[in-house]
């Protein structure tokens, strides 16, 4: 079986086992299974996955960025690549909350939402957006590095690029080893790709096994207009976009970012999936890894359709249950303050519920309200996360498109870049013993 089949079984089982723990009554608290499967091994196997993927982020974005910066060799469409890249994301993120709005005024109020539970919640403060501007460019480079801080690393790696480009031909051997450590990543990926079906399973039995039925039950109608808006914007808003921008088919391209999509799905993190999502968009679509280096760790930090989603349901909700009348007005700032909030909260951790916090008060909404939809959150930030990694795919090949950047080949075969099995070539492998024997 290819990789993406044993992901798709290990997601089918790890489901079914979840149900079965759940429903059985095995995960009580204090118990065995909860202990020792549920929050023992299931856990462990999930987050040291999650940890494996986060591991090869920073340094993936740091040479993909640089190695892209010289694979356009042009200043100035750097410049066209970000210009159109943010002008997409921006416009996408728009249109996914004005959708979900829309759907959910007109499906909520026919439901008698009344408040199930007390619940509270306490909401983080978000940065001011003039705050985020500031800090894109970082005062110290390695305390960057070490927290992760993507818009401040990718700030500094197109920096880096740009002077290493100006140097000219001195700059070559750089230029030949930042590109051989960028194959070495993608190659990490691999690797760790080749234990996802495990994690996979790990990361969905827990989920499932801690989730069960009852929470959904209580909010069904939130949870199935929030999933139906996901779906919807997901075949059909982006895979029309696509269509329309590109010429590309989305038939293909839903093919092959099924694997980001899966990942996605079991991590909830958009940043955990940065080596699959480029890794999907080059080796499977044939992007060009001078634009993909740039608009998928840009889209990971500021593409927030999923997010959007939620908020939008999540405010005609909240507004139903404490019968609070937003009128047209209302929902005009919720679509203005996501679109503003995607890029002033990017890169902050919980950023889906800051930013509905930031949403609420500028609406008038009680922010406790929040607390009544954070029992079915996570589910639904591993649903809106897949929709998030497709919208990065998406704005990608568009992107690719229109800088004659996509082999269209490679795009078109099915098996390019699918990944059977890991496999060391025995000659380059001696060879490079060799050189190391040598020395």
């Amino acid at each position: 079986m290819t990789l993406t089949a044993k992901v798709l079984w290990a997601m089918v089982l790890g489901i079914i086992v979840g149900l079965v723990i759940n429903l059985t009554g095995l995960n009580a608290p204090e118990s065995f299974t909860d202990e020792y499967v549920v929050g023992g091994l299931f856990y462990i196997i999930g987050t040291l996955f999650i940890t494996a993927l986060k591991m090869l982020v920073v340094p993936l974005v740091f040479f993909s960025l640089i190695s892209g910066v010289f694979g356009i060799g042009d200043i100035s469409k750097l410049g066209k690549v970000g210009a159109k890249s943010f002008a997409l994301y921006m416009m996408t993120t728009a249109m996914a909350i004005a959708m979900a709005i829309g759907l959910a005024a007109l499906i909520i109020p026919l439901f008698n939402t009344s408040k199930a539970q007390s619940a509270s919640f306490v909401g983080k403060e978000a940065p001011p957006l003039s705050d985020v501007l500031i800090n894109i460019i970082p005062s110290n480079v390695v305390e960057a590095f070490a927290s992760g801080n993507m818009l401040q690393i990718i700030f500094f790696s197109i920096l880096l690029g740009i002077s290493l480009l100006m140097v000219g031909k001195k700059a070559k051997g750089i230029a030949e080893g930042v590109e051989v450590m960028n194959e070495a990543m993608m190659n990490m990926v691999n690797i760790v790709m080749s234990v996802a079906p495990y994690a996979v399973f790990a990361l969905l039995a827990k989920a499932v096994a801690e989730l069960g039925f009852d929470l959904l039950a209580q909010l069904a109608v939130y949870v199935v207009v929030i999933i139906s808006a996901l779906m919807l914007h997901l075949f059909g808003t982006l895979m029309l976009i696509l269509k329309l921008f590109s010429k590309l088919s989305p038939k293909i391209f839903l093919s092959k970012i099924r694997d980001a999509q899966i990942f996605a799905f079991s991590t909830a993190s958009s940043n955990a999936t940065i080596p699959v999502t480029l890794r999907s968009v080059t080796k499977r679509m044939g992007v060009d890894n001078s634009v993909a280096s740039f608009t998928v760790p840009f889209g990971a930090t500021i593409n927030m359709d999923g997010t959007a989603i939620m908020q939008g349901v999540a405010t005609v909700f909240i507004a139903n249950v404490y019968g609070i009348e937003l009128g047209l007005s209302g929902y005009l700032t919720v679509i203005l303050m996501s679109v503003l909030a995607s890029i002033g909260t990017a890169g902050v951790p919980g950023v889906g519920l800051i930013m509905l916090s930031m949403v609420f008060v500028q609406v008038g909404l009680p922010v406790e309200g929040i607390g009544l939809i954070l029992g079915v959150d996570r589910l639904l930030d591993m649903i809106r996360t897949s929709v998030n990694v497709t919208g990065d795919a998406v704005v990608t090949c568009i992107v690719a498109k229109s800088e004659d950047e996509i082999e269209l080949e490679t795009f078109l075969n099915k098996d390019a870049g699918i990944v059977e099995e890991l496999e060391i070539d025995e000659k380059d492998e001696a060879a490079l013993a060799e050189v190391v024997h040598k020395v």
